[in-house]
């Protein structure tokens, strides 16, 4: 759905922003959440627009391009997480049809395929080290001190998601698909994943938590291996660090998942990351957020990671259902729910409850 450029430039002005003539809007392809666009004015000067998707919404929590909007705004201000300039918050459903806020465009590389095909091999750890330097930065935030009191519940992080999780799990199943009375359904060994998330211990801890944290959510510098903007907070909250540290790597651990999201054919070569290097950025990780070497909880990141990620792709299936979001790419991405689950259930039923205290990513 095209947006409406004639009220899209009036409130610019509105909103004092110095731009010059009509906007005009493309729709980034990459992503699958929050609609987001390249927005420039008559002579070349950019923005990017991130909005709520048009229709029905599954879940009132989904989607939250105000909390996306909030924490980069306080990091941007306040620190050196490196965070695109927000430039306004729009509530008004009037405008185009949805809340929605425009940051600066940030001018870099963002990488897509694990396997950093564009990076010579010899440079490649500098980007991973980059990578978890930053996620290093972010949960160092003392981020009351920065304004974000609310932004999140102090401990219980897992709990509380898992709980969510299910229950948006539950709503994007009875999704019906368009012109049937077929619905979306369960995913496969859902209720094996989530019953031992709820019952194994994983230490707690409290940092900003972006939620999302991955080689496609980050912009580098054209030339160094030095990040400049880290993008798409909308499921950033306060929570436990391992999350991020998880979902980081799992980017990497399977590059034919990530190839096949990111709409690129499959590799003929073998892709997948070296055990050492995962582990390596563990290492990295630890050193420079003061936790023992092996983290204590990994293991459970991993299958929680691997529980939410299927659920987001359960979700992307209920949309296409829908018809919310019908291109060939949606569906694909959609089909990744079911086995993701099922890796998540594979790996629970391999790995012994000893390992879960003290499991390294090469065992992944």
């Amino acid at each position: 759905m095209s947006l409406d450029t004639v009220a899209l430039t009036e409130y610019f002005n509105r909103r004092g922003v110095e731009i010059s003539g009509m906007l005009t809007c493309t729709k980034f392809s990459h992503g699958q959440s929050n609609p987001t666009y390249l927005v420039k004015d008559s002579i070349g000067k950019k923005f990017v627009l991130r909005k709520k998707p048009d229709g029905l919404l599954i879940s009132k929590t989904a989607h939250a391009v105000e909390r996306e909007f909030r924490i980069q705004d306080a990091l941007g201000r306040n620190t050196d997480v490196p965070v695109p300039k927000m430039v306004f918050l729009c509530e008004d459903t009037t405008i185009i049809g949805t809340p929605f806020y425009v940051m600066e465009f940030v001018e870099g590389r963002i990488f897509v395929d694990p396997a950093l095909p564009e990076i010579p091999k010899e440079e490649r750890w500098a980007y991973l080290q980059e990578m978890t330097r930053v996620l290093a930065l972010i949960h160092s935030v003392k981020y009351k001190d920065i304004g974000l009191n609310g932004y999140g519940k102090d401990g219980g992080y897992y709990t509380r998601q898992c709980i969510s999780l299910s229950r948006i799990h539950g709503d994007q199943a009875s999704s019906i698909y368009k012109g049937t009375n077929k619905t979306v359904g369960d995913l496969p060994q859902f209720t094996k994943v989530s019953n031992w998330l709820k019952n194994t211990y994983c230490p707690d801890e409290i940092t900003i938590v972006h939620g999302d944290y991955k080689l496609d959510n980050v912009i580098f510098d054209k030339k160094l291996p030095k990040i400049i903007g880290v993008l798409d907070w909308e499921l950033s909250t306060i929570g436990n660090p391992r999350a991020d540290l998880a979902n980081m790597i799992q980017f990497f651990q399977y590059p034919s998942t990530r190839r096949l999201i990111a709409g690129r054919p499959p590799s003929e070569i073998d892709e997948s990351a070296d055990p050492s290097e995962l582990e390596r950025i563990v290492q990295t990780y630890c050193k420079l957020t003061n936790h023992t070497y092996p983290l204590e909880g990994l293991f459970y990141a991993f299958i929680f990671s691997f529980f939410r990620n299927s659920i987001i792709y359960h979700g992307i299936e209920a949309r296409s259902a829908r018809g919310q979001a019908a291109s060939d790419h949606a569906k694909r991405v959609g089909a990744l729910g079911p086995p993701t689950m099922i890796r998540a259930a594979n790996m629970i039923e391999e790995y012994s409850e000893k390992n879960v205290k003290t499991s390294h990513t090469s065992k992944l």
